[in-house]
């Protein structure tokens, strides 16, 4: 499970709002914002709908492995702008069929 400081740092990072991502893992911006500022402990659940979102939108999460936890951007701008870019080309949807 992630830390109010993993939290943070990877919204951050992929660049949601606290808004935007109480709405992804639905939840309370309150339960967001206590959360990073340490104030109060969301539900397990929570934390791992929280997680979820972020693990969605680009964020990869570091367990301590002896250096210490952290947080990562699964791709870079240039590649998650190419995905966009393909995931939005339209056209038919039809299954591939290799030789």
């Amino acid at each position: 499970m992630i830390t109010g400081s993993q939290c943070r740092a990877a919204r951050a990072l992929i660049e949601f709002s606290r808004e935007r991502l109480a709405i992804s893992a639905g939840v309370s911006i309150e339960t967001v914002m206590d959360f990073e500022r340490k104030l109060a402990e969301p539900t397990d659940d929570e934390v791992l709908a929280l997680q979820s979102a972020l693990e969605n939108a680009g964020a990869v999460f570091i367990s301590d492995n002896g250096r210490g936890i952290g947080v990562r951007l699964k791709f870079t701008k240039s590649e998650a702008k190419r995905i966009a870019i393909l995931e939005n080309e339209g056209g038919i949807v039809a299954p591939d069929r290799v030789p």
